[in-house]
């Protein structure tokens, strides 16, 4: 039996968004054994013309394979009504990304590692530093918490208020 790594992964919906994001939530809950949620933002959608997302970063502790989890996350979108046959910048009901895999570098399993969209992307950045703010990034080496100072694109993001399980994830007063 191998040891667990730490997974950092995004989670977005801009259709019925807190339907989705809690059976993310949900389905993620029944997978792992503990999940580290980050606060719960609101964005605008990038790419494309179109309702806002909400967007966070969870952080397990697995020993599945980068091939398994991207097999799950595929079918848990799939599941949920994720449509693949609609250009890649349009409104979708989940999106689950695989953001690190421990310090994991390179293509693995068909998945580039750690994702791109950590330094580009607001809404993906912000959440991984509120929960992984002493966390370095595995190929420029700075922390997530650094990267989030330094972060200057003018992508706004908005905290909401969010609840699961009669639990408060996140508030709209930051």
């Amino acid at each position: 039996m191998s040891n667990p790594v730490r997974v950092y992964l995004s989670i977005g919906s801009n259709v019925d968004r807190e339907h989705y994001v809690t059976a993310a939530l949900e389905a993620l809950d029944s997978w792992f054994d503990e999940l580290v949620i980050s606060p719960v933002y609101d964005s605008e959608a990038v790419g494309f013309n179109g309702s806002p997302f909400l967007n966070l970063v969870v952080g397990v502790d697995t020993e599945l394979s980068v091939a398994e989890l991207s097999r799950r996350f595929k079918q848990l979108e799939a599941e949920n009504g994720r449509r693949r046959d609609v250009p890649k910048f349009s409104a979708r009901t989940l999106d689950l990304d695989i953001l690190t895999y421990g310090d994991a570098a390179g293509p693995i399993d068909g998945v580039e590692l750690p994702r791109g969209e950590i330094l580009k992307n607001a809404f993906v950045l912000r959440p991984l530093a509120d929960i992984a703010p002493n966390d370095a990034h595995p190929v420029c080496g700075k922390t997530y918490g650094e990267l989030w100072r330094e972060y200057r694109t003018g992508q706004k993001l908005w905290p909401v208020d969010f609840h699961w399980r009669g639990r408060r994830i996140s508030s709209a007063a930051g």
